[in-house]
C-alpha cells in the first residue's frame, strides 16, 4: 500500500467523520478515528515485515484510550527485545518515515521492557502514558510481560502518582492565571478543560484500577448524575475540539478568534457570526465550570482516600451548621442547603474566619445540589440580602467568600444580572477574559488595594481604599460596572440604572446609592480623558473637574479605573498608562483646591515654568543672556505644554547644537512611563511622517506626540514612545542609535516610502471598518480629529502621509492601541494654521476611508 493510496483513503475516511459529525455520538467518531489508524498502522506493520521479528506495537496516551480526533497526535510504543539488530532497526525507520510520509502525527518511541520501567519511573509523562497502553500488533507476550509491572507500587505508588499529577495539574492552571474565562481558550489545557476531565481518570485508574469513569460510581466517589454531567462536559468539549481540528486543518487546542464562527457553525450553533459564537462560548465557559467544580470535588476525595486517611485532620465546631476539617468547611448536614438562607451564611462564616482554607468535597456536593434546586433568586429572601450586604462591608468579605461565591455560580444565583454576563463574549483582542472574569478580578483588584501587604504595588490607590469610610460602595460600583454588556445599548448607562434599583432593594442610603450609580455611568470617562485628550491642558482639567465635582468622587474613580484597566488585560497595563491617570488626578485634585470657578493664570504659569528652567539652566553654567535670546523663539505655547525640567533639557541641547542638522536627543530617564524622543529642526514638510515610520520601523509604539513650530521656522517635536514590551528604553547604546538614524532620515528631504500594511488573517475576524469623526472644541485655530481603525505596521505613518499630501499642520497626536483596536486623537489644522472648514474636514475623512483600509 503505496503512501499516497493511504493519504486518499485518510481524506475519504476524514469526509465520511464529517459526513456523521451531527447525528453520530462522539464516543464513536473519535473511537473510529483510533480504529482506522490501527488497520492503516497493521497493514503497514505487515507491509514492512515487522510481524516476523519479536516486536510489539502499541498506542499509548489518547491513542491508547482509544480517543483520536481528526488530527490528534498519534503515540506510539515499538517494545523490543533487549537488543535489536541493524536490519530490524533500519525496518522500523522506514516505517516511522513512512508514517510521516501518510501525514500521521508521529510520537513514537523504541524501548525494552526495562528500559520502558526506567524511564517512566523518573518522568510521571511517560509512567501516564504507558498505563494506557493497547496492544494493537506484533508480539503479545512481549506486551504481556510489561502490562502487569505497571500495576505494582515499584511502578508508582497510588501516594506518589496522586501527588505527581495534582502537582502537575496546579501549574498548568498557574500557566493559564487560574482563570477558565479567557476568551481563546485551550480546549485541552485550560481549567476545567479537556486535561482536567483526564486527571481525574488517570488518578481513578492508578488508584482502583478502573478502566472507565462509571467505575467511580461503583467505588461511590461519584453519583449516577454526577458521573452523567461530566461525561456530557466531556462530549461537548471533544464535540468542540473535533470540529476545531477540522477547521484548522491541523492538530490546534486553541480557540482562536479566527476559528470560532466556524467552529460554531459546525457545531450546529448558526452562521449569524458574533451571535452564533457567543451562543457556543457561553455554553463552552459553563460547561468548564462543571468539569472544574467535579475535577476540584473528586481530587479532594481521592486526596482524602489516598493521602489524609493517614493522619486524621483536626476538627473545628464553628456551629451547629459548619465545621472546620482541615481548613475546609464541612456541613454537618446534606439538606442543610435546602434553606437558600444557609447557603449566605454559609459564604459569610467564610468571610469571619480566617481559619477555613476552601470548600469540603462533601460541602460542595450538597451546594451543587441545592443550587440546581433552586426555583428563584437568592436575593428573593430580605435575610439574604442583609447577609450579602454585610458579606461586602466584612474586611474580608471580598477575599475567599466572595471568589467561592464566584466560582461556584453563587453571584450568579444572588444576582441574576451577573448570571447574563457569565461566559459573555468580549470580540477583541482588547479584553482577555469574558466579562464575568473581567469584573471579578477588577473587583479582587479593588480588595487588594485594602489589604496593607500589597500597599507597595500601587501606593496612591492603597492610601485611598483604605482611608475612605465605605469601600462597599467601589466595590458594589466594580460588581456594576460592565452588568449590562451584552444588552444592545450604552452598557454603561444601564448598569446605573441596575446599581441604582439594587442600592434601593438592599436598603443602602440614598448618597451611597447615587454614588455606585455615577460610578457606573461614568467609569470610563478616566481612562478615556487620560489616554485621548490633552491632560497638560488646563481646559482638559476643567472640563473633567465639572463631570467629577469634588474630591470623593475623584477618588472613587480613580480607584476603579486602575482596577478596570489592570483587570482588562494584564499584559497591556504598563506604567506610562499608570502614569497618566496619576497626572490626571493629581492635576484635578489641585483644581478642586484652588476652585474650578478659578482657571489658571496662564501667564502666571509661563513666568513659573521659565524660572524654574532658567534656574535649573543656570546651574549648569548655561549663560542667562543665551537662554533669554532662545526662548524668545518660542511663543507661549511651548512654556505651557512642557516642565520645566523638559524645558531646561531641550534649552541645553539646542544651544550646543550646530543648526545644519537636525539635533534629535533621548531621555535617559523615563517620562510618565516612557522614552521622550525629541526633535528640534528646520520646518518643512514630512518631518512628522518620517519620523514616526522611522520609529515603527524600530518596534517602537508611538504614545503621545507634541508638535510646535518656533517664530524662527523651526519645528519643535516630542513624541514618547515605548519598546515592543510596552516599556521605556533604558539601553543607552539603542537610545544613541534610535538618535542617529531617525537625525539621518530628517536630514533628508524626500519622505520615506510608507505602505499601511494589510489587515492580518486574524484582525480581519473583527471587521472594524474605519471611522473618521470631528470633536467639537472652543478653539477656533485648530479642529480635533479622531480616527478608529484596525491596528497594523505602518498605520501611523500613513495617517502623516495624508495629512502631509492635504498640507494640515499637526499639533499634537494622543495615540491609543486597545487591542487589535487604534483610537487616535489628532488635533491639527489647515495650512493657513485654522480650523478645518466643512469641505476640507469632508476631502479628508475621504482621504482616510480610502487610505485607510
Amino acid at each position: 500500500m503505496t503512501s499516497a493510496e493511504v493519504c486518499a483513503l485518510s481524506k475519504d475516511f476524514n469526509q465520511w467523520l464529517l459526513s456523521i459529525f451531527i447525528e453520530e455520538d462522539m464516543e464513536n467518531l473519535v473511537l473510529a478515528r483510533a480504529q482506522f489508524v490501527d488497520l492503516v498502522l497493521t497493514k503497514l506493520w505487515v507491509q514492512h515485515q515487522l510481524d516476523e521479528y519479536q516486536l510489539s506495537l502499541i498506542a499509548v496516551g489518547g491513542y491508547g484510550r482509544g480517543e483520536l480526533h481528526p488530527h490528534s497526535d498519534v503515540d506510539i510504543l515499538l517494545l523490543t527485545q533487549q537488543s535489536i539488530e541493524k536490519d530490524l532497526e533500519e525496518k522500523i525507520g522506514a516505517f516511522i518515515t513512512q508514517l510521516w510520509d501518510v501525514k500521521f502525527d508521529i510520537g513514537h518511541s523504541v524501548r525494552d521492557v526495562q528500559e520502558c520501567l526506567k524511564q517512566a519511573v523518573n518522568d510521571v509523562t511517560i509512567a501516564t502514558n504507558l498505563m494506557e497502553m493497547r496492544l494493537i500488533c506484533g508480539n503479545q507476550a512481549l506486551a504481556e510481560q510489561l502490562q502487569p509491572l505497571l500495576q505494582e507500587d515499584v511502578f508508582w505508588t497510588s501516594e506518589k502518582f496522586f501527588i505527581a499529577k495534582r502537582e502537575e495539574q496546579f501549574k498548568r492552571h498557574n500557566q493559564y492565571h487560574g482563570a477558565s474565562y479567557t476568551l481563546e481558550p485551550n480546549l485541552k489545557a485550560n481549567p476545567g478543560g479537556l486535561r482536567d476531565i483526564q486527571t481525574i481518570a488517570w488518578v481513578a485508574k492508578r488508584h482502583f484500577m478502573a478502566n472507565s469513569l462509571v467505575e467511580l460510581v461503583e467505588h461511590k466517589y461519584l453519583t449516577l448524575n454526577e458521573y452523567t454531567e461530566l461525561i456530557e462536559c466531556q462530549d461537548y468539549l471533544w464535540r468542540m475540539r473535533f470540529a476545531l481540528h477540522h477547521v484548522a486543518g491541523r492538530s490546534e487546542n486553541r480557540l482562536l478568534f479566527d476559528y470560532q464562527a466556524d467552529v460554531a457553525k459546525m457545531m450546529g450553533f448558526g452562521s449569524a457570526g458574533k451571535k452564533s459564537v457567543e451562543r457556543m462560548m457561553k455554553r463552552f465557559f459553563r460547561i468548564i465550570g462543571r468539569v472544574a467544580e467535579l475535577n476540584k470535588m473528586l481530587l479532594q476525595h481521592f486526596e482524602e482516600e489516598i493521602l489524609v486517611n493517614k493522619t486524621k485532620p483536626a476538627v473545628v465546631e464553628l456551629n451547629k451548621d459548619f465545621i472546620v476539617v482541615g481548613g475546609l468547611i464541612k456541613v454537618t448536614n446534606n439538606r442543610l442547603f435546602m434553606r437558600p438562607v444557609k447557603i449566605m451564611e454559609m459564604f459569610l462564616t467564610i468571610a469571619q474566619n480566617p481559619v477555613i482554607k476552601g470548600l469540603h468535597s462533601e460541602t460542595l456536593r450538597t451546594l451543587r445540589n441545592a443550587r440546581r434546586r433552586l426555583v428563584s433568586r437568592l436575593n428573593d429572601y430580605e435575610e439574604n440580602r442583609r447577609i450579602f450586604i454585610e458579606i461586602i462591608k466584612h474586611p474580608r468579605g471580598l477575599g475567599l467568600a466572595f471568589s467561592l461565591m464566584h466560582r461556584h455560580s453563587i453571584l450568579g444565583a444572588y444576582l441574576p444580572e451577573w448570571r447574563s454576563i457569565v461566559g459573555q463574549m468580549q470580540f477583541d483582542l482588547f479584553h482577555a477574559y469574558s466579562v464575568d472574569e473581567h469584573s471579578y478580578r477588577l473587583i479582587k483588584n479593588l480588595y487588594r488595594f485594602s489589604q496593607p501587604e500589597h500597599n507597595h504595588e500601587f501606593p496612591r490607590c492603597s492610601k485611598i481604599v483604605q482611608r475612605i469610610r465605605k469601600p462597599e460602595v467601589l466595590y458594589l460600583a466594580g460588581i456594576f460596572h460592565d452588568i449590562a454588556k451584552g444588552r444592545g445599548g450604552d452598557h454603561a448607562e444601564l448598569g446605573a440604572v441596575d446599581a441604582l434599583n439594587f442600592a434601593k432593594e438592599h436598603k443602602l442610603n440614598d448618597h451611597d446609592g447615587r454614588m455606585i450609580a455615577w460610578l457606573v455611568q461614568q467609569h470610563l470617562l478616566m481612562s478615556v480623558t487620560a489616554q485621548r485628550r490633552d491632560i497638560s491642558d488646563p481646559d482638559v482639567i476643567k472640563q473633567f473637574g465639572e463631570i467629577v465635582r469634588d474630591e470623593a468622587h475623584l477618588d472613587y474613580l480613580y480607584c476603579l479605573t486602575v482596577a478596570d484597566m489592570r483587570a482588562t488585560n494584564e499584559s497591556l497595563w504598563n506604567s506610562w498608562k499608570a502614569n497618566l491617570l496619576e497626572e490626571l488626578y493629581l492635576a484635578t485634585k489641585r483644581a478642586f483646591r484652588r476652585g474650578l470657578e478659578k482657571p489658571v493664570d496662564l501667564a502666571d504659569q509661563i513666568r513659573e515654568n521659565e524660572q524654574q528652567a532658567q534656574e535649573l539652566l543656570l546651574a549648569e553654567g548655561i549663560a542667562e543672556g543665551a537662554i533669554s535670546v532662545l526662548w524668545q523663539e518660542f511663543n507661549s505655547d511651548y512654556f505651557l505644554r512642557y516642565s520645566p525640567t523638559q524645558i531646561a533639557w531641550h534649552t541645553q541641547h539646542i544651544l550646543g547644537h550646530d543648526r545644519s542638522e537636525p539635533l534629535v536627543i533621548v531621555s535617559p530617564k523615563p517620562y510618565r512611563g516612557g522614552t521622550e524622543v525629541f526633535v528640534f529642526t528646520k520646518e518643512r514638510s514630512n518631518i512628522f511622517a518620517n519620523t514616526v515610520a522611522l520609529l515603527g520601523s524600530k518596534k517602537l509604539s508611538i504614545h503621545d506626540a507634541k508638535i510646535i513650530t518656533s517664530n524662527t521656522g523651526y519645528t519643535v517635536n516630542t513624541f514618547v514612545v515605548l519598546d515592543h514590551q510596552s516599556k521605556a528604553i533604558t539601553d543607552e547604546p539603542r537610545q544613541l542609535e534610535i538618535a542617529r538614524l531617525l537625525a539621518s532620515r530628517l536630514s533628508q528631504e524626500t519622505l520615506a516610502t510608507i505602505e499601511v500594511q494589510p489587515v492580518s488573517k486574524r484582525l480581519q475576524t473583527f471587521n472594524l471598518k474605519t471611522q473618521v469623526g470631528f470633536i467639537q472644541t472652543e478653539d477656533d485655530s485648530t479642529t480635533l480629529l479622531e480616527i478608529i481603525t484596525t491596528d497594523r505596521p505602518g498605520l501611523l505613518a500613513s495617517f502623516a502621509q495624508v495629512f502631509a499630501d492635504l498640507k494640515l499642520n499637526i499639533h499634537s497626536a494622543k495615540i491609543t492601541t486597545f487591542g487589535e483596536r487604534a483610537e487616535d486623537v489628532f488635533t491639527i489644522s489647515n495650512a493657513d494654521y485654522q480650523a478645518l472648514t466643512t469641505t476640507e474636514q469632508q476631502l479628508l475623512n475621504e482621504r482616510l476611508c480610502d487610505d485607510i483600509v
